[in-house]
């Protein structure tokens, strides 16, 4: 005979991916092209002189150079490469 009760359903267990996002360059390092400099959900950081923007809102680089974070407005900060 068995000798446990009946273990009911548990509505635990489940958990997401982390998405790792964040900034992966920092201000004053060197990237090639197509470097990812930030990945974000929406436009955290917006884009400046010579990086793109992916579908993803993801920015990156368009040359070889040096990244800077300025300040847009009071409010946003943006990302270039020079």
């Amino acid at each position: 005979m068995a000798s446990k009760k009946a273990g009911g359903s548990t509505r635990n267990g489940r958990d997401s991916q982390s998405k790792r996002l964040g900034v992966k360059s920092a201000g004053g390092s060197i990237v090639n092209p197509g470097t990812i400099i930030v990945r974000q959900r929406g436009t955290t950081f917006h884009v400046g002189n010579n990086v793109g923007l992916g579908r993803d809102h993801t920015i990156y680089s368009l040359i070889k150079g040096k990244v800077t974070f300025e300040r847009k407005d009071k409010t946003h900060l943006k990302v270039s490469v020079y």
